[in-house]
């Protein structure tokens, strides 16, 4: 049966005000050092598109609160609530988005949602609140898995609510690097910018939840190179701040490519191979323009 997650077992609830304190101390040291992070206009549309998130996803944690439930039910081991519980599922969680994320930006039709929180040409904390709308609605399909091996479903939405707090605070220029041994385990800042980074050699990388682990492994780490600032954005930058545009834009062109598509296969192809690929124009998926970027260095 649906119910609404208890809001006082949400970490973001109590997350807030930290939120805001430290869009404040950016604010601050961006306009004592004149260091040009925050751009008015987009900032302000970023966090409309976290209000909307927000809107749309407390019927939708309620949703898959009921569905976890019920998934529950059929559970192979009794996990409970201990401290080893909670070491297990910040690897199960982290392990889970880190595939929810990577797999956002090689399937195309995964990209028009997520794309809205890569479309800010700055990246400051304003762009950890530029959620996307359409991402809400399907994203905790990825975690169906959790419930069954006995992970309880008031334990998996607080996970997702604590990952989501710390991937908040990565995204910022003011922060440059940790000790190597922390960079080495964990999402930073450094990472950060390179995953919003239009670069060539930076795009689809670093798709990090809290651990960079995942990264390293799975061959889709990058690390902040000082000679090549990272530029953001997007590669081709929508330059508008209305968000049901900032929501819609790359579901408009995808629907666009998918009727000019001359095969059914090819329609196939536009939504489900990555961003980039083209039944008649140049190859602009990101793996073909890293080794394009490879061959000429």
């Amino acid at each position: 049966m649906f119910k609404l997650v208890p809001v006082e077992t949400d970490p973001v609830v109590y997350a807030i005000p930290f939120f805001l304190l430290l869009i404040a101390i950016e604010l601050y040291f961006n306009w004592k050092e004149q260091l040009d992070l925050y751009e008015k206009k987009e900032a302000l549309s970023s966090i409309g598109m976290g209000l909307g998130s927000l809107v749309i996803n407390v019927l939708m944690k309620g949703l898959a609160y009921a569905g976890y439930t019920f998934l529950y039910q059929f559970r192979l081991f009794e996990i409970g609530w201990y401290w080893w519980s909670w070491v297990l599922i910040v690897f199960a969680d982290d392990f889970t988005f880190y595939w929810h994320h990577r797999l956002s930006h090689e399937i195309r039709i995964l990209w028009a949602a997520h794309v809205n929180h890569h479309s800010s040409t700055t990246l400051n904390l304003a762009t950890a609140l530029r959620q996307s709308w359409a991402e809400q609605l399907y994203k905790y399909f990825w975690w169906f898995w959790l419930p069954l091996i006995g992970f309880p479903p008031l334990m998996m939405l607080m996970m997702m609510s604590i990952s989501l707090v710390y991937q908040y605070w990565v995204h910022t220029e003011l922060i440059r690097r940790f000790p190597r041994w922390f960079e080495f385990i964990f999402n930073t800042p450094s990472h950060h910018r390179v995953h919003h980074a239009s670069n060539v050699q930076y795009l689809d990388q670093n798709h990090a939840g809290i651990l960079i682990i995942w990264d390293r492994m799975l061959g889709t780490f990058a690390l902040e190179d000082d000679s090549q600032k990272p530029v953001y954005g997007i590669t081709k930058n929508i330059n508008t701040y209305n968000l049901f545009k900032i929501a819609s834009h790359e579901f408009v062109d995808l629907w666009k490519d998918v009727k000019r598509a001359p095969t059914f296969k090819d329609k196939l192809k536009y939504i489900f191979y990555p961003p980039g690929w083209s039944h008649d124009g140049p190859d602009l998926r990101a793996r073909t323009l890293r080794r394009q970027l490879l061959a000429q260095k």
